[in-house]
């Protein structure tokens, strides 16, 4: 694997395509080189091989023509003097030269070995071709001893007569040496050409590959989320320009990534931070991303990798109309365990699906946002169960006025007792309908915060001495005892006197309508376990209140017995008047009730200075 990635390197890679290139360089200039060399060697060799032969022809013709035979000259003097002259003159370094009849036959030869063969005949092709005047009688041929040699064959001619031939063979064998002394002088030089090569290959290789390495570190770097390194910059070049221009990138990058990452710290601070919740599903339907809310509002630990639609456990016709893009919001009912009571409620989400959509490649995922639209549903329902309480508490008084006042016009008025007695009814139902408009002023100004406090230094036990004596009338009628009781060192309050006697006009109207005769009612005041609040409360020992309705009686218009709560000229709003006060002054006020035992309610308001304020 270590010499794997050595050759796998940028330098070794350069140098050897340096080698490669002057070793295919160095082949073919050497090829033809030798190949030219080699040629011209042979050429000469050949031409000076047809020279010798020519001269020698040129000699010898006289001596084979018939006609110059004379008394002096015999056949043997003859083939004597071509041996003389063959052996002397014309002897060539390894080479054999024959001077051949018109027949054939050897007349004289070069090689003193082969002198015995004279008057033999030569049954060469080439002489054959030469004897029949035939040109380029020429070969190429390894003999017994395996050496290469060439023979040529010239016709001797006479008067253009042919009287014999010349025959040369010669040893090729110092040609070829030569020819082998230039290979592997080449060769000699291709090694030294390929070792310089190699050296000045790895200098020049370093020039770049330093410079690389040092972009490669700085890559590394920067792939580390490290971006204080630098790329030498050593020249002007391309790979100077090349680092330099990725430096610039890097402080880019840099930037682009810090103005990221600010970007993303906002986005999770804005998703962690809202009332909402959202879930990010990819184009698979698995949750990549969610905040702290979403997890809130499904009552889960966690939903990675799950399934949007598990996680929603919607509908199957629902996800159709998703999936189809009918319906782009659902109102989902989540079943939530509250991990401290121990109990299991319900809330209404409001689903918003918004898909993401990339040019070119569709819709790649989903955006969920998850409402809590279970508190503006019951705000919803209670302004419609108000608005219908309204209109059913004001059309009963009113039908009742109009049925008497028809009478009343179709000839009661003429009856003294009964048109008293139905002027004494309407009456009684107007004063109830201005009741309930009242309650219903008072109601609206401590929604809308148009009831200001005026508070002041109030008696306690003056205050509440005042509310026992203003319904002494009622006590008595109903032989109903009621006492007072402060505790000591208990002076005054901080509060708004006449809101105040309002709620325990409320408080006390309620426990004598509801308490039977000789019952009894306690107005206690005292102060908390912390002394920082005064607690007040009503107790009597009327008919109690069930427990199922304990949790709603502080709503508006709720009435635990409706039809006895309408005769006793209850409008129902007294205890939310009550309430509205008592929060209004930093308070809190509790109910609580024993069916057939009797009632208690308690509030308290923060002990407070002149001029300070709830908390």
């Amino acid at each position: 694997m270590r010499w794997r990635s050595f050759f796998r390197t940028i330098q070794v890679k350069l140098v050897i395509i340096y080698l490669l290139l002057i070793l295919v360089a160095m082949q073919l200039i050497g090829v033809y080189f030798i190949s030219t060399v080699k040629n011209s060697l042979i050429t000469s060799f050949t031409t000076n091989l047809k020279e010798q032969a020519d001269i020698l022809s040129n000699f010898a013709a006289p001596s084979l023509s018939p006609n110059m035979e004379t008394d002096n000259d015999s056949p043997d003097n003859k083939t004597e003097d071509l041996n003389l002259v063959v052996r002397n003159l014309f002897s060539i370094s390894g080479a054999e030269v024959q001077v051949l009849d018109a027949n054939g036959r050897l007349v004289a030869t070069s090689l003193q070995v082969h002198q015995s063969r004279i008057g033999q005949k030569n049954k060469s092709l080439a002489v054959s071709r030469a004897l029949q005047n035939i040109p380029d009688n020429e070969e190429e041929f390894i003999d017994e001893d395996n050496t290469r040699k060439k023979s040529i064959a010239l016709p001797v001619t006479h008067n253009d007569k042919i009287v014999g031939a010349v025959y040369v063979v010669a040893s090729m064998t110092e040609l070829y040496e030569t020819v082998n002394r230039v290979n592997q002088i080449f060769f000699s030089g291709t090694l030294i050409a390929l070792g310089l090569t190699g050296v000045l290959g790895i200098l020049l290789a370093h020039t770049i590959t330093v410079p690389i390495q040092g972009l490669t570190r700085q890559a590394e770097a920067v792939a580390d989320g490290r971006f204080d390194l630098k790329a030498p910059v050593l020249g002007e070049d391309e790979i100077g320009r090349l680092s330099m221009a990725f430096n610039v990138m890097t402080i880019r990058l840099k930037e682009a990534l810090s103005a990221n990452e600010e970007e993303n710290e906002k986005l999770l601070s804005v998703l962690s931070n809202m009332s909402d919740g959202v879930i990010a599903a990819d184009e698979y339907g698995v949750i990549m991303i969610w905040n702290r809310r979403a997890l809130e509002l499904l009552d889960a630990e966690s939903v990675q990798g799950k399934e949007l639609y598990d996680v929603l456990s919607l509908p199957a016709d629902k996800l159709e109309q998703l999936e189809q893009g009918r319906v782009q919001t659902i109102l989902l009912t989540k079943e939530l365990q509250e991990r401290e009571a121990g109990e299991v409620s319900e809330s209404l989400l409001k689903v918003t699906f918004t898909p993401i959509h990339r040019r070119d490649r569709g819709v790649t995922g989903t955006i969920v946002v998850l409402q809590d639209v279970t508190e503006q549903e019951k705000l919803e329902q209670s302004r419609r169960q108000f608005v219908a309480n309204v209109s059913h508490e004001l059309r009963t008084p009113l039908t009742t006025i109009k049925s008497y006042a028809e009478a009343l016009n179709d000839g009661a008025l003429e009856e003294r007792e009964l048109s008293e007695r139905f002027v004494g009814v309407i009456s009684n139902e107007t004063e109830r309908m201005i009741r309930l408009v009242t309650d219903l002023l008072h109601l609206s100004r401590f929604d809308s915060n148009g009831a200001p406090l005026r508070r002041r230094p109030t008696p306690i036990h003056e205050m509440l001495d005042e509310v026992a004596d203003r319904f002494s009338f009622q006590l008595r009628q109903k032989s109903i005892k009621a006492s007072v009781r402060v505790e000591p060192g208990l002076k005054t309050a901080w509060v708004d006197r006449d809101q105040i006697d309002q709620v325990l006009d409320n408080l006390l109207s309620n426990a004598i309508k509801y308490t039977l005769d000789g019952g009894t009612i306690k107005l206690t005041a005292g102060k908390s376990t912390d002394g920082a609040e005064l607690e007040i409360s009503v107790k009597d020992t009327g008919i109690g209140i069930p427990k199922k309705d304990l949790a709603r009686i502080f709503d508006r218009f709720y009435r635990v017995d409706k039809a006895r709560s309408r005769n006793m000229g209850g409008t129902g709003l007294g205890l939310s008047i009550a309430r509205e006060i008592v929060k209004a002054h930093g308070g809190t006020i509790s109910l609580q009730s024993e069916l057939n035992e009797g009632t208690t309610v308690t509030f308290t308001l923060p002990l407070l200075q002149e001029g300070g304020e709830p908390a």
